[in-house]
C-alpha cells in the first residue's frame, strides 16, 4: 500500500494513492482515524482494515487535492550521517564504525511539494537525498533480525541543511544546521514494506532538471534493519517516528566549486518504488512571532 495525507475541502485525512489517484479512507473506512499517527498507532489492524480498501473506485486524482507530508508533525525525526560510502570519502571523512545519529527537529517537517525556505542566516544551503523509515511499532532493543516488523514502510526525504550552523560556527550546530522549519519535505506517501526492497533501491536528486545524485542502496553502509536495532539501544522508538537513513555523494557543499541551493531552485528527489518528492526553494517570509 501507499498510504498519504492529503488536504481537499479544507479537511485533512489519509488515504491510498493507487498512481495519481487517491481512495479516501475517511469514506470507505470512517471506523480508522483521519490523522496517520492515530492510524499507526493503531498497529496492525489499522494495517490490515486499510489493505481490505485497495481496489476501491479512487475518489479524487491527486490533482484535485494537497498532497501533504505523510506525518506533518512526526513523534521524532532521526537521521543517521556519512552512511554511503562515496558520500564519506567526498567529505573526507573515515567509513564510521557506528552509526553516525542526529535529530531534526519536528517543526521542519515539510510536504512533499511545498516550498523550501532559504533563510538570511545562510549563503550554503543544501540538499540530501534520502532513503526514510517511518516505525511503526512501540519498540525497544529490537534485534537487527526482527526489525523489519517494527517498519510501517519507506519515504522519500530531503535533509535540507544550513551548512554553515552545521560545520562552520564553534562548535558545530547539528541540531540547528539540520531543524530549520521546513527543511524536511518528505512523501509522498508512507510505502508498505511488502512493496519494496528498501536494500536495493536506485536514488536521484536533480537540482533544476541537473542529475546531482545517483545511488542504490545497497551502498549504505549501515542498512534500516542495524540502524534501527542501533537507534532502539538507546531509546524507544514509537509508531511515526521517522528516521532519515543517510544521503549519497553529490551534495551541493561537496562540487567544486560549491553549488549551494538558490533561491528559485527546484529539488526533485526521486526513489525507486517510493515516487517523487520536488520542491521549489523561496526565502523565508517574516516568521517573527509571539504566540
Amino acid at each position: 500500500m501507499k498510504i498519504v495525507t492529503f488536504t481537499e475541502s479544507a479537511s485533512t485525512r489519509i488515504g491510498l494513492l493507487k498512481e495519481d489517484q487517491i481512495i479516501d479512507l475517511s469514506q470507505v473506512a470512517p471506523s480508522l482515524p483521519k490523522d496517520m499517527l492515530a492510524f499507526l498507532q493503531e498497529g496492525d489492524a489499522g494495517m490490515r482494515e486499510a489493505a481490505q480498501h485497495v481496489d476501491t473506485k479512487a475518489h479524487f486524482s491527486m490533482a484535485d487535492v494537497v498532497i501533504e507530508a505523510p506525518l506533518q508533525r512526526p513523534p521524532k525525526i532521526l537521521a543517521i550521517g556519512l552512511n554511503y560510502r562515496a558520500h564519506a570519502e567526498e567529505s573526507n571523512m573515515e567509513i564510521p564504525k557506528y552509526p553516525l545519529v542526529f535529530t531534526k527537529q519536528g517543526t521542519s517537517a515539510n510536504g512533499p511539494y511545498a516550498p523550501i525556505h532559504s533563510p538570511a542566516e545562510t549563503k550554503m544551503l543544501d540538499y540530501e537525498g534520502e532513503l526514510a523509515v517511518v516505525i511503526g511499532k512501540r519498540c525497544r532493543r529490537v534485534r537487527k533480525a526482527d526489525a523489519s516488523k517494527v517498519i510501517a514502510g519507506f519515504c522519500v526525504l530531503n535533509d535540507v541543511s544550513v551548512r554553515e550552523w552545521q560545520f562552520l560556527v564553534t562548535p558545530p550546530q547539528f541540531t540547528m544546521g539540520k531543524s530549520w522549519d521546513t527543511h524536511n519535505p518528505f512523501g509522498p506517501a508512507i510505502v508498505t514494506p511488502d512493496e519494496v526492497n528498501p536494500h536495493n533501491l536506485m536514488l536521484r536528486t536533480y537540482v533544476n532538471g541537473d542529475l546531482r545524485q545517483e545511488t542504490n542502496t545497497d551502498d549504505l553502509i549501515f542498512n534500516c534493519y542495524d540502524i534501527i536495532e542501533f537507534l532502539s539501544t538507546a531509546f524507544t522508538l514509537e509508531p511515526g517516528d521517522v528516521i532519515a537513513t543517510g544521503t549519497p555523494s553529490g551534495v551541493g557543499a561537496a562540487m567544486k566549486p560549491p553549488a549551494p541551493l538558490q533561491v528559485g531552485d527546484s529539488v526533485r528527489v526521486e526513489i525507486e518504488g517510493l515516487g517523487v518528492i520536488e520542491n521549489q526553494v523561496i526565502l523565508e517570509p517574516d516568521t517573527a512571532s509571539i504566540f
